[in-house]
């Protein structure tokens, strides 16, 4: 990570993109001054590090929280199903509050709701509560989700690239964190997973720093204001119409069902190797491999992306080491578990993938807040039926088989449409 922040600083030589202007001119209001920029880089990197744990830090004690709780699978299903819920749900109104508040002040609010939730999530004493305070930590990372390629954009529109990249390994290392540390720290709290979901509420707490000190010199800057243009995305000041775009919707379908394959394995593949004969422990760190393999992928996917003219090929690519992970877990899923998480951590990054293409496919700083809500949006709408319909099949016929088809299925479709938004096309431009 200490050398991408040197790059920061040294690198001030972006790839060549037919269809983006990366680099912003001197002078450009969007640039902070250079010594604030690894500040708030640091800043972008601790909240996507809060962007994860609520939702991967549960699938390791999942059985004891449904055992403690009364939950049965389908209730379960449900609970792994609220998140992309509420990213659909909630992610919707980043845009309008960024216009009237700023983005900054939002991602700092989302940090506080994020904090607040779930430190409450884990004295909740049934499942009603339970999902309630879920839902307000949601709906912190629901507008984090959707502003993080919007300040990006803003502060650092000459390293697109390579901020995407730090921000994505920042999310998948909390997201693997969460994974490997939930158990040892409920059993280092007397087996106790109340505390091992509360843990990452300080987590979120300690992201608030950096932002509280920037905050005032964005102020006076006037670089956390609200945009002129941030309704009208088009060259021209007319609405962006993005439910007219085809690149826009193959995006929005491409992100929900990578996004539906992230929430299944971050809720289920746990249980999936329990049920397989692996222990708990082992379990939470099969996943925390598959998500932690984002780290050092998610920082060089998007820097690839940015280099390849059309991102298709990076789409198969991906879709292939996903086929051959739920093929493995299809057929031999304790046999060979460590190569299933490993390729199942390669085809994780479609996400990374995704976010890059919000960027690629938007010319205009206000194009890209409006496509990144509206791809988030639809698209972890469309992921919602997933996780719950996982936890039926699986109830429903006793075993993983079923499931792990469907994701094969849904593998299929995602890959077609990632080729298709991965053209070298602007939505600016009626694409």
């Amino acid at each position: 990570m200490m050398r991408a922040m040197g790059l920061l600083q040294k690198d001030r030589t972006p790839p060549r993109r037919s269809a983006v202007r990366d680099r912003a001119p001197a002078g450009h209001p969007d640039a902070p001054a250079r010594r604030g920029r690894v500040l708030l880089a640091v800043a972008l990197v601790l909240t996507a590090l809060n962007l994860r744990p609520a939702i991967s830090g549960l699938g390791p004690v999942l059985a004891e929280v449904r055992r403690d709780l009364g939950m049965s699978a389908t209730v379960a299903g449900l609970l792994t199903s609220v998140p992309a819920l509420c990213f659909a749900v909630f992610g919707v109104t980043a845009p309008r509050l960024a216009g009237r508040f700023g983005p900054v002040k939002v991602v700092l609010a989302g940090l506080v709701a994020i904090s607040a939730g779930l430190g409450l999530r884990a004295v909740a004493g049934n499942t009603a509560v339970f999902l309630a305070t879920s839902a307000l930590a949601l709906g912190g990372i629901a507008v984090g989700n959707v502003l993080m390629p919007v300040l990006v954009k803003r502060f650092f529109a000459d390293r697109v690239g390579l901020l995407t990249g730090l921000y994505s390994m920042g999310l998948a290392l909390g997201t693997a964190l969460a994974a490997a540390l939930t158990i040892p720290v409920s059993r280092a709290m007397g087996d106790n997973w109340r505390a091992g979901l509360a843990a990452w509420a300080l987590l979120a707490a300690l992201a608030l720093l950096p932002w509280l000190v920037l905050l005032p010199r964005l102020r006076a800057r006037g670089d956390d204001a609200r945009r002129p243009g941030g309704a009208e995305a088009g060259p021209d000041g007319r609405p962006l119409r993005l439910t007219r775009s085809p690149t826009a919707w193959a995006l929005a379908v491409f992100f929900g069902l990578q996004a539906m394959a992230a929430y299944i394995t971050m809720g289920w593949l746990p249980q999936i190797y329990r049920d397989a004969g692996v222990s708990a422990s082992t379990a939470g760190l099969l996943l925390a491999l598959v998500m932690g393999m984002g780290a050092p992928l998610s920082f060089l996917v998007p820097t690839l992306a940015t280099r390849l003219r059309t991102q298709g090929p990076l789409v198969i690519a991906v879709g292939l080491c996903g086929f051959g992970g739920y093929l493995g877990l299809w057929l031999a899923p304790a046999g060979g578990a460590w190569v299933w998480a490993v390729l199942l951590g390669v085809a994780n990054t479609a996400f990374t993938v995704a976010l890059t293409m919000i960027g690629l496919r938007a010319r205009t700083g206000p194009g890209v807040i409006r496509l990144s809500a509206f791809a988030q949006s639809v698209g972890y709408l469309l992921s919602v039926p997933g996780p719950l319909l996982v936890g039926a099949l699986n109830e429903a016929t006793g075993g993983w088989t079923a499931p792990l088809l469907l994701l094969l299925a849904l593998l299929v479709a995602q890959v077609c449409c990632g080729v298709l938004a991965g053209r070298d096309r602007c939505v600016e431009d009626g694409h």
